[in-house]
């Protein structure tokens, strides 16, 4: 590097003074990580120095050297004089944070260093888990502390620590024999690191510590996918061990001891439902196993050993069950299994995506990224064993039903554990996975059912869709104005005058006295005039348009202002017997232009008037009518909300505007929704490729009385 000279430096770090020593190797801990410099520096017999203040220096001349002894080797120098008993020596016996980081960097680099072909004949053990077996031996206490180090305060010596465990748990799952890597990942296990790295995916910290976290996470998903490829085989002993310790746990009845004869053998004789009572399919359960390996029968255990009293009890109550009706604990634990890894996606490496995703600095994409449940595999798996038992118990399942029942589990752990977010503990989804409702639970099957429809013919029925609910549209619009033209009765209170000026809010909302007079009002057979009258009373007949000497250009309207409530309690029909409420707030009122007497038939203030329609609930066009006046023109008092609703929309309508309440658009999704329905019915089952052709059902023992359900009911 520019501005320092190598053999000044190298002399310095032989100085007999301690503080010329420690500026020297504190400059060089800065300038080794280049490779030029660390030829130079080689050249002019600097590695022996350094070696020598790594084995005799101590405090932060000790630290300096370290580190700059991790930065030589990261460019790949300086192997020849690495001392792995005295690094591991250091890691166990000194306290302070500034040691123990360049020591545990050195480790990682023994650890990680590839096998090259010279190393691997000259020095076979030089490098690798293998290259610290003898100083771990020598130090026993070297991974506890190791472990320990997950909690420290200090980020980077906690970084340096779990960059050392993934390199010893991926050298061992790598280069290990099949007997050795297992029992070096249940040390570790035993020692908390589960428990240590989950906390730290959990926390504050995720910045500094992201890439050996990923990295943790990426060799979880390794070790889950490597016991899922070991095949259960009763040969090897500690996968019958497992095998029996689950029967055993079941706590099976004693057979009677029998004399023994010559006719059997003198063999004893065992249960005939040995593993059927537990759940399997046959009584030989090691081929059941085929698809999630020992990681299933691990999980089986696991679940039987901690939970054997409720295990024992489940097989007790399901005894004295039909046989259909019992179900199949181990085929359950199998399918749960089977869920959590396709959930967590264990045969897709994302390490390098996760690096990717780091550059993106926010807090969504730490979310996305790391996924701590992964952690606490054993615990989702019992969580969402217990809720297969739960789901099958509360729906009445069959054997028949038990693929219909794992959909269900599948289902609830995407929704609990895929939305669960990155802190949330595991207690809470514990609790609720086993409170989750089963009719919401139905829901969002049906969602994702609706959500695969759209995938598959998205783009066809959004087609469909658009041009029913255009068609529903037009068809509610000719129901409303109907109803318009059917006319209907309205209690009256003290109507409004034009000098009163526009309705106030106050108008609307006050509580209206008893109806002392009636109005009735119908639409005109064109469409144009609306024609009203009052009447001292409710006539039993409706009267006739010639009865209705008051009238009103539609041409003229050019707002409908409501208080209607956005919600009604049901649909139903106007012509339905109804009480009117003579307490009834509801009003409609419609606004429009005063034409002075002089043009009242004018031609262009008519054709000006038709274009100034505003929307409902909104003030008018703010287009200029100064030889104008907005006023009410009359005032409906609807005393149901169906009636308001019909009246409301349908004036809306009538001026090319859209519905706004409630009634109406629940009525526009039925009618849209029914039209989808009668549509499917026209497409053919054959017509659908890619699919499984099914035979057709006879008419045989059918009679006549046969409809389509297309209430779904």
């Amino acid at each position: 590097m520019e501005g320092v000279e190598v053999p000044a430096l190298v002399e310095r770090l032989g100085s007999d003074e301690d503080a010329v020593r420690k500026m020297a190797v504190f400059k060089l801990q800065s300038s080794i990580g280049d490779p030029s410099f660390a030829d130079v520096f080689i050249a002019e017999g600097g590695l022996t120095k350094l070696r020598y203040l790594t084995l005799n220096a101590t405090g932060n001349t000790l630290a300096y050297s370290l580190t700059s002894f991790s930065r030589l080797l990261e460019v790949d120098k300086g192997w020849e004089f690495v001392n792995q008993e005295l690094v591991v020596e250091l890691v166990v016996t000194h306290p302070l944070v500034n040691i123990l980081r360049g020591a545990m960097s050195i480790l990682v680099a023994v650890v990680s260093h590839p096998h090259t072909s010279t190393t691997r004949t000259t020095q076979p053990h030089a490098f690798g888990f293998r290259a610290l077996r003898p100083a771990i031996a020598e130090y026993p206490q070297f991974l506890e502390m190791l472990v320990s180090r997950l909690s420290s305060a200090d980020h980077a010596l906690c970084t340096n620590a779990l960059q050392l465990i993934n390199s010893l748990m991926r050298d061992a799952i790598t280069n290990g024999a099949d007997h050795e890597w297992p029992k070096f990942i249940k040390r570790l296990q035993d020692l908390g690191v589960i428990r240590a790295v989950y906390g730290l995916m959990q926390g504050t910290a995720l910045q500094d510590l992201a890439h050996p976290l990923l990295e943790f996470q990426a060799l979880t998903k390794v070790l889950l996918r490597k016991w899922r490829d070991v095949p259960v085989e009763l040969d090897k002993p500690e996968h019958r061990r497992a095998l029996k310790g689950i029967h055993l746990a079941s706590n099976p009845e004693k057979v009677p001891e029998q004399p023994e004869n010559e006719e059997d053998g003198g063999k004893r004789k065992h249960n005939p439902e040995k593993w059927r009572r537990l759940g399997f399919e046959s009584e030989s359960p090691a081929w059941e196993f085929e698809d999630a390996g020992f990681l299933g029968m691990m999980d089986l255990a696991d679940f039987v050993r901690k939970h054997e009293d409720s295990f024992q009890k489940l097989l007790l109550e399901q005894s004295t069950q039909p046989l259909e009706e019992r179900c199949p604990i181990a085929r359950a634990s199998l399918s749960v299994t089977a869920i959590l890894y396709e959930h967590f996606e264990i045969d897709k490496s994302d390490l390098e995506d996760s690096k990717g995703y780091l550059a993106l600095d926010s807090r969504a994409s730490i979310d996305r990224i790391f996924r701590p449940m992964i952690l606490q595999w054993s615990k989702l798996h019992t969580a969402g064993l217990q809720a297969f038992l739960r789901l099958w118990k509360s729906t009445g399942a069959e054997t028949a039903d038990f693929s219909k029942v794992a959909e269900l589990v599948r289902i609830l752990l995407e929704a609990v554990v895929g939305g669960a977010s990155r802190t949330k503990e595991i207690q809470e989804i514990e609790e609720e996975l086993a409170s989750f409702e089963y009719q919401r639970l139905r829901e969002l099957q049906m969602e994702l059912l609706e959500l695969t429809y759209e995938d598959t013919w998205g783009h066809h029925l959004r087609q469909v869709r658009d041009e029913l609910n255009h068609e529903a549209l037009q068809f509610i619009k000719e129901q409303r104005i109907r109803c318009l033209l059917q006319g209907a009765w309205f209690p009256n209170t003290a109507p409004f005058k034009p000098e009163t000026g526009p309705v106030t809010e106050g108008d609307l909302n006050r509580v209206a006295p008893p109806p002392s007079t009636y109005r009735f009002v119908r639409l005109s057979h064109n469409r144009r005039w609306l024609h009203y009258a009052d009447f001292p009373t409710r006539a039993s007949n409706e009267p006739s348009l010639e009865e209705l000497p008051e009238k009103i250009d539609l041409t003229t309207v050019s707002s409908v202002v409501s208080n209607v409530s956005a919600s009604s309690s049901s649909i139903t029909s106007s012509t339905s017997t109804l009480t009117p409420s003579p307490l009834s707030t509801t009003r409609i009122t419609i606004h429009g232009y005063f034409l002075p007497p002089s043009s009242p038939h004018d031609p262009s203030s008519a054709a000006h008037a038709s274009h100034a329609h505003a929307p409902s609930h909104s003030k008018s066009s703010s287009h200029s009518h100064a030889h104008r006046k907005e006023i009410p023109l009359l005032t409906l008092n609807p005393p149901t909300h169906t009636l308001a609703s019909e009246w409301l929309d349908g004036l809306l309508m009538l001026l090319n505007q859209q519905p706004i309440t409630s009634e109406t658009n629940k009525l526009l999704k039925i009618v849209a929704g029914y039209g989808l329905k009668i549509r499917l019915l026209n497409v053919r089952f054959e017509e659908l490729g890619g699919v499984e052709e099914r035979e057709v059902p006879g008419r045989e023992g059918v009679d006549e009385e046969y409809y389509y359900d297309v209430f779904g009911g």
